[in-house]
């Protein structure tokens, strides 16, 4: 069988959204009609905002900020959602390809170490249409694929040679948590499909150049409070892929509003919990990690503001 280019893999990505299985919901809406499925959108792309971004992990991050697409509306409906201003309403301005292919050159002159589409699984089409055309405009950043682990394998498979970077979330190793906090009742089986495939194409190691990633992958995982065997699960199921992954264990988990009065969800990690996982994934053999202090920093941004991380001191 003939291997299919890289533009006519954005087309079979515009093909899967006119009947949407381009997620493991399947809703089988025909966005490209308008019709909405699970994640709100119809045919077009909606973004909030597209700056360079300093709260990232250092590889990322580097000096210059990475090059962060916010991306509106999500395949996921976190409880907890630090974005939720976001990430459970298509609020924003649409783009087209073209804007977006322009939004990605203004990032990379601004001096961005790459670009980095967050939560870019329902906006697959476009995204991908626009790197394409930006690289052909002479972009040579790294594209970041920041997800939140809920993907369909078949749809990461058609991304290779185009991602550089993986950046999924790895959220639930217990199916029942991911029913319970983000609406979806087999979170784990999918996270670790589409991680191995994420794999298979860049590796299993975060590849840097003056300490800057180029190639890759690195796995986050957001520790939630009373729920150290959801995060215990979790590592067990990485470890099956590789213990090599690179992993950011995140200690930062703010309730919002929405969770305030939650009896498991309303308050932050302790120091206890957090090193209990961090103590976990050493003794697994997992030889990158990185790591947050256990703090009452204010790290949820505010994307009614303009800035919507100030906190970063950028």
């Amino acid at each position: 069988m003939k291997e299919v280019d890289e533009s006519g893999r954005v087309a079979i990505l515009q093909r899967g959204r006119e009947r949407c299985v381009l997620c493991p919901h399947l809703c089988r809406t025909d966005r490209a009609a308008g019709e909405k499925g699970f994640c709100r959108l119809g045919a077009e792309m909606v973004i909030h905002s597209a700056l360079p971004h300093h709260g990232e992990e250092p590889p990322l991050s580097g000096s210059r900020g990475a090059g962060t697409i916010f991306f509106s509306s999500c395949n996921l409906r976190c409880r907890y959602c630090q974005n939720h201003q976001i990430s459970h309403f298509p609020a924003g301005q649409t783009v087209s390809v073209e804007e977006l292919t322009g939004i990605m050159l203004a990032l990379a002159a601004k001096g961005c170490h790459n670009i980095e589409p967050v939560t870019p699984t329902p906006h697959l089409p476009g995204i991908m249409a626009a790197t394409l055309a930006a690289r052909r405009q002479g972009l040579r950043l790294p594209l970041v694929f920041n997800c939140g682990g809920y993907e369909r394998e078949k749809i990461i498979g058609l991304l290779a040679g185009m991602v550089d970077i993986y950046l999924p979330d790895f959220k639930y190793g217990i199916a029942e948590a991911g029913r319970l906090f983000s609406g979806v009742r087999d979170y784990p089986r999918h996270a670790l499909a589409s991680l191995k495939e994420m794999v298979r194409q860049v590796g299993d190691e975060l590849s840097t150049e003056e300490g800057i990633a180029q190639r890759g992958i690195l796995v986050r995982h957001l520790v939630l409070p009373g729920h150290v065997d959801n995060s215990l699960a979790v590592l067990k199921l990485i470890r099956e892929v590789s213990p090599y992954v690179p992993l950011s264990l995140m200690s930062q988990y703010t309730p919002i509003p929405a969770v305030a009065r939650h009896p498991q969800l309303g308050r932050r990690v302790s120091r206890k919990e957090y090193e209990q996982v961090v103590n976990a994934a050493c003794d697994m053999g997992f030889e990158e990690l990185y790591t947050q202090e256990v703090d009452d920093r204010e790290l949820v941004p505010d994307f009614d503001r303009d800035r919507p991380f100030d906190w970063d001191g950028k």
